[in-house]
C-alpha cells in the first residue's frame, strides 16, 4: 500500500494497460457491517475489488500465478516484427514495432513477440531493424535506429 502496509488479497485476474504496465485484478476482505431487517447490525466482511500495480503485488513463496487470467498483451507479447522486402541489393529484413504502431500492419510476415525475442532479434544488425515512427528501441534495452 501507499504507505508501506501490507493487505492480503486474492489475485483474481491481471491485465495489461494501453500504456504498457502490469495490474493485479484482487479481492481484498474488508471490515464491513451487516445490518438484519430488524435494524440489528453485527461486524462482518465482504470481498472489495481493487487493482494493483503489479510492482506492489509479491507473491505467496511456492504460490504458481500460470492459471491467473490474463487480458490486454497476449501473454506478454508486447512487440511486433514484421518481415520486410528488400529493395535494390538489400535482402529482407525484419522491422520490430510497438504493438500499438500504426506502421506494423500490411506486411510480409507478421507476428507478436515477447520482449525478449524482440532484444534476440535486434542484436542481430543484419537481420533486423526498429521503426523510426514508434521507435521501440527507447523501450528494449537495444542500440539505436537500425539495431
Amino acid at each position: 500500500m501507499p504507505d508501506g502496509q501490507e493487505l492480503d488479497v486474492i489475485v483474481t485476474g491481471r491485465s495489461r494497460t494501453p500504456d504498457g504496465r502490469w495490474w493485479y485484478e484482487c479481492e481484498a476482505v474488508l471490515p464491513s457491517r451487516y445490518q438484519h431487517p430488524d435494524g440489528r447490525t453485527e461486524p462482518g466482511s465482504a470481498p472489495t475489488a481493487i487493482s494493483v500495480a503489479a510492482e506492489s503485488i509479491a507473491p505467496l513463496p511456492g504460490e504458481s500465478y500460470a492459471a491467473v487470467p490474463t487480458t490486454g498483451a497476449v501473454a506478454g507479447r508486447q512487440w511486433v516484427a514484421v518481415r520486410v522486402r528488400g529493395v535494390g541489393s538489400e535482402g529482407p529484413w525484419w522491422c520490430v514495432h510497438r504493438r500499438d504502431c500504426w506502421q506494423a500492419r500490411d506486411g510480409w510476415l507478421t507476428r507478436r513477440v515477447t520482449s525478449r525475442e524482440a532484444v534476440a532479434l535486434l542484436a542481430d544488425t543484419g537481420e533486423a531493424r526498429v521503426c523510426d515512427v514508434c521507435r521501440p528501441d527507447r523501450a528494449l534495452p537495444v542500440r539505436g535506429p537500425g539495431g
